[in-house]
């Protein structure tokens, strides 16, 4: 005799007006399979697709073939077979960007990127990560750039909230002096809303140091050319704490402390 299976009963409705079906509410979200091996620096995420699709990849001892697959917290992951580590510690790398490169994964019209400078530099411990840009840097701008496997610090670094300062060198065609540049100290207006104050320094009458706590389109080049100090050459110094001081095209990975106090980004912030 068939029976029929005992009716459902309906869920208590919710006491939380703002929660949203679907949502991860009051849990540790899970991560995807392939960003979670490249978060890890198991594997940069192009070849942890790669992997996982040729069903190389397990997740509590069943092969999983789809890179979009959610990983839970404590999960066993195996690649190839061997056990893999999704822990994520956040890396920071200080790049010296050189001129005529494009702050972007593809070149343009045979101009290269700075990904095609730093990769190849990268040794095997810290090639496997995914690496995103901190920010931009124009074509023709120089200096620090950072790079991190960490995909929220990157949100934090460049978010206007933050006010994490970005220090620039600009060389100016036209010639410097305090009262040209004075306005920049009360924050100027221009196209897309006014600027910050920023903090000015006339280093001799053709070079000007800035400091924003903003990262807007072009903005120091803005700010300086609606001051009638239009830029010949931009470069940066330090974001945050962190100060450039490796050679042109080279770079070295920030330490712990760096990235804590130079740039404010507790430990774990990284984790869901």
């Amino acid at each position: 005799m068939n029976r029929k299976p005992p009716a459902r009963r309906a869920p208590p409705p919710s006491t939380n007006k703002h929660a949203h079906p679907g949502r991860w509410e009051g849990k540790a979200k899970p991560d995807w399979l392939a960003r979670a091996l490249a978060r890890a620096g198991v594997l940069p995420q192009g070849e942890a697709e790669d992997a996982i699709k040729a069903g190389r990849v397990s997740v509590n001892g069943k092969v999983v073939k789809q890179p979009l697959a959610p990983v839970p917290p404590g999960a066993a992951v195996r690649v190839d077979g061997q056990p893999v580590s999704l822990e994520a510690p956040t890396r920071v790398l200080a790049f010296h960007k050189p001129a005529e490169l494009l702050t972007s994964t593809v070149g343009q019209h045979g101009v290269g990127t700075v990904y095609e400078v730093l990769l190849p530099q990268l040794p095997p411990e810290l090639a496997g990560f995914t690496w995103h840009a901190v920010g931009r840097l124009d074509r023709g701008t120089t200096g620090l750039l950072l790079f991190t496997n960490d995909d929220k610090l990157v949100t934090h670094a460049t978010s206007p909230d933050t006010h994490l300062t970005k220090r620039y060198v600009a060389t100016v065609f036209s010639e410097a002096d305090e009262e040209k540049v004075e306005p920049l100290r009360h924050g100027v207006q221009l196209e897309d809303g006014p600027a910050r104050p920023a903090k000015v320094r006339l280093r001799d009458a053709h070079t000007v140091e800035v400091t924003v706590t903003e990262g807007r389109n072009h903005q120091v080049k803005r700010m300086l050319g609606a001051v009638g100090l239009p830029v010949r050459a931009l470069h940066r110094e330090a974001v945050g704490g962190v100060e450039l001081d490796v050679p042109e095209g080279s770079f070295r990975l920030l330490t712990d402390a760096e990235v804590t106090e130079g740039l404010r980004y507790p430990p774990g912030t990284n984790k869901e």
